[in-house]
């Protein structure tokens, strides 16, 4: 267990991922998080077929972290073992500088993948 902030999060695996509904950033649906965590915006109507490829594509971003693949930081993001920077909402990644949540990105393109795979 460590500490982020004033919580106690455990670390947990993609298969015991704790969704945890919170209201964030406008545009933003969800978010996988280092912990193991996904929070989930609340207007996402729970079961909903939006809500269901919404946690798939955050579940293949935890399996990707979980697996070594990807990771991330405040300043960074890590994908295949090759970093890199972000910086006020954009990613200057392999594709070019992109805005985050971006379908180039390589990481949101494997995501998106699992969403379709949402029936």
């Amino acid at each position: 267990m460590f500490k982020l902030g004033n919580e106690n999060r455990q670390i947990r695996t993609a298969k015991n991922t704790p969704i945890i509904k919170k209201k964030l950033k406008k545009g933003i649906l969800a978010e996988a998080n280092n912990d193991g965590t996904i929070f989930v915006s609340p207007k996402l109507k729970e079961g909903s077929k939006k809500y269901k490829k919404t946690i798939a594509h955050e579940l293949q971003h935890m399996n990707d972290m979980e697996s070594g693949r990807a990771n991330y930081g405040d300043n960074h993001v890590e994908w295949e073992g090759k970093i890199f920077p972000r910086k006020n909402g954009y990613i200057y990644g392999p594709n070019g500088c992109l805005p985050e949540g971006d379908p180039k990105h390589p990481w949101e393109a494997v995501a998106l993948k699992a969403e379709k795979k949402v029936k």
